[in-house]
């Protein structure tokens, strides 16, 4: 299409012709549905390939092209059900069908992270960013109609939006026709049609993605307009990106006062992303890198996973086991619903209690980092509603605003000095880690919102850790809470004078390049080849969304055998040998396949989880007490995890499991 577009017609004929060519089908369906009001999605490259002069049009000025679009195919509807003479019996032409525009082109101008400015007023662009507030679902009159009474005639006003949908009284008699009527009486017209001058009307609140700014940035937010079937497709905590137009509001003029004038966003169409590895750009490239990765250590599987584990946090020495721990609650397992719709959670829970200085932030942080959807918050300065969802009052109604759980949706809650939290905020985020969800009765309002994330936590144990009480003496945290963690890891700083001049020529050496070999040599117990950030970052999501892996035979008796070894023992830790504790293990063998590169839960992943679990338990039953502070990489991974293999397996009596598969 060349024609230069001059006029309104030339664009409604140019606009009838692209959705003849390219939605036809789209159009068919719309007129085969039974319901009135209804949209039609509109591929914006599409539009640019068909005619570039009419997309540039509507994204200039979308207040003046959009309501043309609608003209157009309800004009597209009456054409092809006159085509279709056999089948127009069953066909409706929907008049108040809408245009949907998606998909704009991926230009900064276009596809927006920060909130837009007064610049931008009159113009059609997407903004991607986190919905914290979502208001009441009310109806709004779009028109309203008047009689003059000189005339008798009768005209509609239209409500603008701009002024919170504010329909002004007439000043003059605005009836179409050759006679000039001067009256300036009105009064409302009586009209059968009174329903269909009101549509579904919802205004939310959304947030620039914390993960995208600077630090230090204090995220903006920005009011959208939800209108007709748009309303109710997003609810608090749902990462969105919206396509609409920039608009101005201000309250009705009052003299003696300054008007309040706001930017505002009139969606268009919205979408709510799914996970976060659709935020996160996985190439082919980078597909056929990780599969080469593994197809070169085939014979050196363990290697090539503490090569991965090693990429996690670099700045830390040693701590072998709190890394690999971290990395499979950032990779967590396989969630299952069954027939009824009962979830299981495949998130997972980590708890690290430690003295101070034992690198605990540093892994709450570079976790947060590591992961696109994200939430770092501290204990002290946290209230149940700032953990869950609090009620605020916008005007005359109340409105729900999401708080870090329900932020962290399908992400993952980092909270540090969870120790700090007061018991009564601790009960609230009891729901949310098991159920995945947060029940809320607030304010006139009930509903339940998505919290499906893992919860990475940090405090340090109340006074001096003692060894011979429980976990819950020395957390001082209750039972119900302890048991939904997956993995508490207690790291003791123990005094080792080998250790501490390990650490601290890792830290001088990290510090002045040009160091001697002594400290070199002390820094080379981890694995060299170490994955920079994006690569690791790539590969965590890859793993999350390519791997479902089942458990085999194998794998489900070593946990089994666990399980039940736990349950014999005494009551020392009452508070971890629950079904939880299985559960827990089944997570962790899973997320271990995954970060693997494999489908299958096999013997080995089984084995790791079980020795993960054996570091919480101070009073371990199989391999002793491990100090997980002073953990060091192996020298030769797969000959250690062969013989930690056949220790746990001896332990289990399941000896003759040994190299199955």
């Amino acid at each position: 299409m060349g024609d230069q577009i001059t006029n309104s017609a030339a664009a409604l004929g140019a606009m009838q012709l692209f959705l003849e060519e390219y939605s036809a089908p789209a159009v068919e369906q719309l007129l085969m549905t039974a319901e009135d009001v209804q949209s039609l999605e509109i591929d914006m490259h599409e539009l640019l390939e068909f005619n570039h002069e009419l997309a540039m049009l509507l994204l200039e000025s979308p207040q003046k092209y959009l309501p043309l679009f609608n003209q157009a195919c309800v004009a597209v509807q009456r054409t092809l059900k006159q085509a279709a003479s056999v089948t127009a019996n069953i066909c409706s032409v929907k008049e108040d069908v809408h245009v949907r525009i998606t998909h704009l082109p991926n230009h900064p101008s276009l596809q927006r992270t920060r909130i837009p400015g007064s610049e931008d007023v009159g113009r059609l662009l997407s903004i991607s960013g986190t919905v914290i507030r979502t208001g009441l679902v009310k109806m709004m009159e779009t028109h309203r109609v008047f009689a003059c009474t000189k005339c008798r005639g009768t005209f509609s006003v239209q409500a603008e939006i701009e002024q919170y949908n504010y329909i002004p009284k007439p000043t003059r008699c605005l009836v179409p026709g050759p006679d000039f009527c001067s009256s300036t009486t009105f009064m409302p017209a009586d009209s059968t049609e009174e329903m269909q001058r009101c549509v579904d009307y919802q205004e939310i609140k959304i947030q620039e993605q914390v993960g995208r700014l600077a630090l230090g940035t204090i995220p903006r937010a920005i009011v959208v307009i939800l209108e007709r079937d748009l309303v109710d497709m997003a609810k608090s905590g749902d990462s969105v990106t919206v396509t609409g137009v920039v608009m101005c509001r201000w309250r009705p003029v009052v003299v003696g006062e300054r008007p309040d004038i706001s930017v505002i966003i009139r969606a268009n169409s919205i979408s709510v992303l799914g996970d976060q590895s659709s935020q996160i750009a996985i190439t082919d490239e980078l597909r056929d890198e990780f599969h080469q990765f593994w197809a070169n250590h085939t014979n050196t599987p363990m290697r090539a996973r503490d090569m991965i584990v090693a990429s996690m946090c670099p700045q830390v020495y040693g701590l072998f086991y709190i890394k690999l721990a971290v990395m499979l609650v950032l990779i967590s397992g396989v969630a299952r619903s069954d027939l009824t719709g009962m979830r299981v959670r495949g998130e997972a829970h980590l708890l690290m209690v430690g003295d101070p200085g034992t690198a605990k932030s540093q892994f709450l942080k570079y976790a947060a980092k590591l992961v696109p959807r994200s939430v770092l918050t501290t204990g002290i300065g946290s209230t149940s509603a700032g953990l869950t969802v609090t009620a605020v009052k916008d005007g005359a109604e109340w409105q729900l605003e999401a708080g870090a759980l329900v932020l962290a949706d399908r992400g993952l809650c980092c909270i540090d000095e969870f120790g700090s939290i007061r018991e009564a905020e601790k009960s609230t985020i009891l729901e949310a880690m098991e159920q995945q969800s947060i029940s809320v009765a607030k304010a006139g309002i009930v509903c339940k919102l998505n919290a499906r994330c893992s919860v990475l936590a940090a405090m340090n144990p109340k006074g001096k850790y003692d060894i011979s009480s429980s976990l819950s003496v020395n957390t001082a945290l209750s039972t119900p809470l302890l048991s939904r963690f997956d993995l508490v890891l207690v790291l003791l700083d123990t005094h080792d004078e080998q250790w501490d001049a390990r650490v601290s020529s890792f830290l001088l050496s990290s510090r002045q390049p040009g160091s001697s070999t002594e400290a070199e040599d002390a820094v080379d117990t981890d694995p060299g080849d170490t994955w920079a950030f994006d690569k690791l970052q790539a590969y965590i999501a890859y793993v999350k969304s390519a791997f479902q892996p089942e458990t085999t035979s194998a794998s489900e008796q070593v946990l089994t055998g666990y399980y039940q070894m736990q349950r014999q023992r005494d009551t020392l830790n009452a508070a971890r040998t629950t079904i939880r504790l299985l559960e827990s293990l089944i997570r962790l063998a899973q997320a271990h396949a995954r970060l693997m590169f494999r489908e299958k839960v096999l013997l080995a992943d089984a084995v790791v989880a079980v020795v993960l679990m054996e570091s919480t338990m101070l009073s371990a039953s199989i391999l002793g007490s491990i100090d997980t502070l002073h953990t060091t990489f192996p020298e030769d991974s797969d000959l250690f995890y062969a013989e930690l293999e056949a220790l746990v397996l001896s332990r289990l009596n399941l000896a003759h499991l040994g190299g199955a598969e």
